[in-house]
């Protein structure tokens, strides 16, 4: 009986596809569009590149990596889950956007972000434009589901097929929104953990797709995002593993925010062992993430659809485990947070390539709408398709040199029992009153990658506009902010051109930078439209 009902599951999912999905043939076929290539997009959540996160993903690596283009200055618009997932939805940075973090109030899967965004996705423009057939499963954004946002009845503009996940990521004990109707899972491994679950739906996707059209299909995965819980067969892996012992491990941040200096170092042997722990789940959940690669890549070749189809692999922001004696979390502006895997295959893309030149997650959606032949200057998107460096016809003398940062602080309005010394203002907070975030943890960074530098420029909104500096090339680990002993000009460019990045929209985005030969400075542009969210720090700044 139990089996009788599992295929009738199957079955009914199936004719789901199959009905919604024709109806995107009647409405947008035409000639040219089935010759469109197909896209994937695989969507990790808080997988770092700086401390390891790939060296539980050799097949990944295999499939997608050494198949194509590896690009190792990947950043991220903002270190954190929603309004990372923002960027990467609406090709805009976070003051255009206005997604500043994880909850309703910070506009994270709002009302007004339904309404002011989502129906100029990029997932929407490949539907209605480009006649593609879209399918998403895994986890939208953060709040996604609450009941002051539509619940799970709200199925967002431009997907042929919805499988959303209620909030934030969970392996078990979860409900997905399957074409905006409820769907409860509970904790058996078979049938209900996430991340094989995301992996057959694919699969049945795939198997039941229209063959008249391209499609987009995103898949967003919870691993390793917290709780960190592990498939049965890969609860022991890495037992002996340890987070890597990085020159910036257990060290104080001496010249740093106050909010990094605040951290106490050395970090306590219980610290220390809960951030070890934490490491291993981490990479136990990504094997699981390998599995579901190998999955979809391997029955794209079986279905002879993998030469047309370019396969993406990223995450929507680093992570850290100790560095500068923060025990875990994102949010910081250091490359262990900003920094994130991008390997991509596809047409036209030679195997075994890595590049160096800068591209940010505010690129991916112009790059998937250039694939599928939608001209990018007809939107009003923040960033710019990387596809012609991936095709090798672009170099680095033009391209881009820098992009922006930009991260909203968020801290409680009373003070934390545990840590009444910290006083209010700050939050996630560890139990040796090590917070991780605070209302003037807020900041804005020109990310600078040219032939000649390799710099960071960070300032804060706080009482004293801390400014932190980095030579990424002397100083890859980040140990010493040079704001105090670099030249004087320099401060003064990079502070007028984060100035004009924080008030950019669209093609006043993709400026030449700083260190760009083609780099012109016009004060005007520093004060176009500043659309940067007012500061929200409440209480009485640090």
């Amino acid at each position: 009986m139990a089996s009788n009902r599992s295929f009738l599951a199957i079955l009914s999912r199936c004719v789901l596809i199959c009905v919604t999905l024709w109806s995107d043939v009647g409405s947008a076929l035409s000639p040219t569009s089935a010759r469109r290539p197909n896209i994937v997009l695989i969507l990790t959540d808080d997988l770092d590149i700086a401390i390891g996160g790939l060296t539980p993903l050799p097949k990944t690596k295999k499939l997608i990596g050494d198949a194509g283009i590896s690009f190792t200055n990947a950043f991220v618009a903002s270190p954190l889950c929603c309004p990372s997932r923002a960027s990467i939805l609406t090709g805009k940075y976070p003051h255009n956007h206005r997604v500043i973090n994880n909850t309703l109030e910070g506009n994270c899967s709002s009302k007004a972000w339904q309404k002011s965004e989502e129906a100029s996705t990029f997932p929407a423009l490949l539907r209605t434009y480009a006649g593609y057939q879209t399918f998403f499963a895994g986890k939208y954004l953060n709040q996604y589901g609450h009941s002051q946002a539509g619940g799970v009845e709200h199925v967002p503009p431009g997907w042929s097929y919805w499988v959303g996940l209620e909030k934030n990521s969970k392996y078990y004990n979860y409900t997905l929104s399957v074409n905006g109707k409820a769907e409860d899972h509970g904790a058996d491994y078979r049938k209900d953990y996430l991340t094989d679950v995301l992996a057959n739906r694919s699969l049945d996707f795939l198997q039941y797709k229209s063959n008249y059209l391209p499609f987009f299909m995103m898949v967003s995965i919870p691993a390793p995002h917290s709780p960190w819980t592990a498939a049965p067969q890969y609860q022991n892996s890495f037992n002996t593993t340890k987070a890597p012992r990085d020159p910036n491990f257990n060290v104080h941040g001496k010249d740093k925010h106050w909010l990094i200096r605040q951290a106490k170092t050395p970090m306590s042997n219980s610290s220390v062992q809960f951030l070890d722990d934490a490491f291993r789940k981490r990479w136990r959940t990504l094997l699981s993430v390998d599995d579901l690669v190998e999955k979809i890549v391997k029955r794209l070749e079986v279905r002879g659809e993998l030469d047309n189809t370019y396969v993406f692999f990223t995450s929507d922001n680093g992570y850290h485990t100790g560095q500068f004696s923060l025990p875990l979390d994102k949010r910081q502006l250091y490359e262990f947070d900003i920094r994130v895997p991008l390997m991509v295959r596809g047409p036209n893309i030679k195997p075994n390539q890595t590049s160096q030149m800068p591209v940010a997650n505010v690129d991916l959606g112009p790059t998937i709408l250039d694939i599928a032949g939608h001209n990018v200057n007809k939107t009003k998107m923040d960033g710019m398709s990387f596809l012609p460096v991936m095709e090798g016809k672009v170099n680095s003398s033009s391209w881009r040199t820098d992009i922006l940062v930009e991260y909203e602080g968020e801290g409680s309005p009373v003070s934390d029992p545990a840590c009444p010394l910290l006083g209010p203002g700050v939050s996630e907070c560890f139990p040796d009153c090590v917070c991780e975030d605070s209302y003037n943890n807020t900041y804005a960074c020109v990310r600078t990658v040219a032939a000649s530098t390799n710099l960071q420029y960070c300032e804060f909104d706080d009482n004293e506009v801390f400014v932190e500096v980095y030579n990424v090339t002397a100083d890859p680990y980040q140990l010493t902010n040079i704001a105090k002993t670099i030249d004087q000009e320099v401060l003064e460019k990079m502070n007028h051109r984060l100035m004009m990045l924080q008030s950019c929209s669209g093609q006043t985005c993709r400026t030449p930078g700083v260190y760009d030969p083609r780099y012109k400075f016009d004060p005007r542009q520093m004060f176009l439209s500043h659309n940067w969210p007012p500061s929200r720090l409440r209480q009485k700044k640090k």
